[in-house]
């Protein structure tokens, strides 16, 4: 996208052509106002849109331009935070509440794929949690407790299960979560946006929202060429917020994460690793993730940015794990790379804003879009067309965060010296 190959890689190399759309020239009317085209905002207008409502859509760049067609693909239950973690921070009532919806995320994903015919390499196979140490294994083994209350479908791997699993007996132990799978990313949210056209929503791209001011009781968001009037308005924008509405950008950390992408996987290889074609990532802090594609591609990352001498450090550490966890591999060479911004809020959980009359967010996914983002979407669409269910999250108020931006450096400057030195031995 904007002919830049580190944007989204093998994603926008190997997903379908995204739907015919073109940028506001005019001034509309509308029901119900969606800035942002990821997974909350195309679910919101796609949702909206079923129920008859007349919904419109801005997207500042294309369809997926930021963490939607940047991500690993994982479709994942529930949070980074342990359940009982979660619990902690919001109480007995609104914390039991959020982790049952959040369980219920993937299912919703593998719903709307299914009944919308998305063509998005969907994979409902489950993913590892691996434990890259006795440490992490410790961390597994109260993950797997507290699911288990709750009656997740999760089983806890020996190492002997794991290597099976993986194709690597790197590990020391596994949680497996049959709920969860991959996806390929991009293809997914230019589904969304397909689906969303088909029930009637008015998606505009290459339409930066760049003011915003109240008019007769309703919003009025101009773009360069046009503008939108509607009563309500959902941010989605995340971790790509620009100007408008900085209380989304100001609360949250930017973690860098890049992904690798080898060439297709010779058949004898590829049956060798993730055999059951899992997504998967380890419990270290600066973690590991990996997955294959539809076409054996095996899709290999970390934290870190791909500028400022990172491309050169995280590509050789790349080739270095890879050969530490799958030596049947042999060398490796890379034929895609890209990296975006995951958004970090202080308890590494989500929000629900009520930014002003008729203006509503949910943002700060920590890491976990895909199903969360749809679920989000789909129960703010009820909740917007007066529907007697209470959403998942309470309003809460905006905290900005102290030293956003240096922290926000930090991260990408110690993920480069992390990844400097490891995987050496």
């Amino acid at each position: 996208m904007q002919n830049d190959p580190r944007s989204h890689g093998l994603w926008e190399t190997s997903a379908p052509e995204a739907p015919r759309t073109a940028a506001l020239a005019e001034e509309t009317r509308a029901e119900v106002l969606v800035i942002g085209g990821g997974y909350t905002g195309l679910s919101t207008a796609l949702h909206l849109a079923e129920c008859g409502a007349d919904v419109v859509l801005l997207e500042a760049v294309e369809i997926g331009f930021g963490g939607a067609g940047r991500n690993v693909g994982l479709v994942n239950a529930g949070m980074w935070v342990m359940p009982d973690s979660l619990v902690q921070t919001l109480g007995a009532e609104d914390g039991e509440r959020l982790i049952a919806f959040l369980g219920e995320g993937p299912a919703h994903v593998w719903e709307i794929i299914e009944r919308y015919r998305i063509d998005c390499q969907a994979s409902q196979t489950g993913t590892l949690h691996l434990a890259a140490h006795r440490t992490g294994l410790a961390e597994l083994v109260q993950r797997h407790a507290q699911w288990s209350r709750r009656g997740a479908p999760v089983a806890l791997l020996d190492p002997e299960a794991t290597a099976q699993r993986v194709g690597s007996p790197r590990y020391h132990g596994a949680l497996f979560d049959s709920r969860a799978g991959t996806i390929q990313p991009l293809a997914y949210a230019r589904g969304l946006a397909r689906a969303a056209i088909g029930c009637g929503a008015r998606i505009f791209t290459g339409s930066p929202a760049v003011a915003m001011q109240p008019q007769d009781g309703m919003w009025r968001v101009a773009t360069p060429k046009g503008a939108v009037i509607a009563r309500q308005v959902v941010f989605a924008t995340d971790a790509y917020t620009r100007h408008l509405m900085p209380q989304i950008l100001t609360q949250q950390v930017f973690l860098p994460y890049f992904n690798l992408a080898t060439a297709p996987l010779p058949g004898e290889i590829a049956r060798m690793i993730l055999p059951g074609r899992e997504g998967a990532w380890d419990t270290r802090e600066v973690l590991t993730s990996f997955r294959l594609d539809r076409e054996n591609r095996l899709v290999f990352g970390s934290v870190g940015a791909l500028r400022h001498g990172g491309q050169a450090v995280h590509r050789a550490w790349a080739r270095r794990a890879l050969k530490r966890i799958f030596p049947q591999l042999g060398p490796v060479d890379f034929a895609a790379e890209w990296f975006g911004n995951i958004g970090m809020t202080a308890d590494s959980l989500p929000r629900f804003h009520q930014l002003a009359e008729g203006v509503v967010s949910f943002c700060g996914y920590n890491g976990r879009g895909i199903a969360p983002g749809t679920a989000f979407g789909r129960a703010l669409a009820g909740w917007l067309m007066g529907a007697n269910a209470a959403l998942p999250l309470r309003p809460s108020v905006p905290k900005p965060v102290q030293l956003r931006g240096l922290r926000s450096a930090w991260y990408e400057a110690g993920a480069q010296a992390f990844h400097l030195i490891d995987a050496r031995r």
